[in-house]
């Protein structure tokens, strides 16, 4: 069986929960398939573990990067060096267009935009995105 890593930097504990929830019934469905898959997940919630510990690793372990933009500590997950990481296999989430336009313009391809009005839509359209991915 493979195994897909997958760093999530986001900070709010609801997306999270979204996320995870969408990520599971994925790899349940993926269980028993011909190409069965599964996930290694990492979560980063503050911008100085992006800085200190993501940014100096000297090999990209990561398939795909979930890439939010504020965290509670006032900062940036877009301190994420993206020159180290393969942008085509990034998923901008932010609620702000302009957060996510501002990744785009650095080569990131792929938006899925918060709405915690609708935050269940986005869980469904992040996991199509996640499968079309994969």
């Amino acid at each position: 069986m493979k195994t897909l890593n997958i760093l999530i930097l986001e900070d709010d504990l609801k997306t999270l929960s979204i996320i995870m929830d969408r990520l599971f019934k994925l790899e349940e469905e993926l269980f028993n398939t011909s190409k069965p898959l599964d996930f290694s997940v990492t979560v980063f919630s503050t911008y100085i573990q992006v800085k200190d510990y993501v940014n100096s690793l000297e090999k990209n372990n990561f398939d795909l990067i979930i890439l939010d933009k504020d965290c509670k500590l006032g900062g940036s997950f877009h301190v994420l060096d993206l020159n180290k990481f393969n942008v085509n296999n990034v998923i901008a989430i932010s609620t702000n267009v302009e957060y996510n336009e501002e990744v785009e313009k650095l080569g990131v391809k792929h938006v899925v935009r918060k709405d915690y009005m609708e935050i269940d839509k986005f869980g469904d359209e992040f996991i199509k995105k996640i499968k079309e991915l994969i």
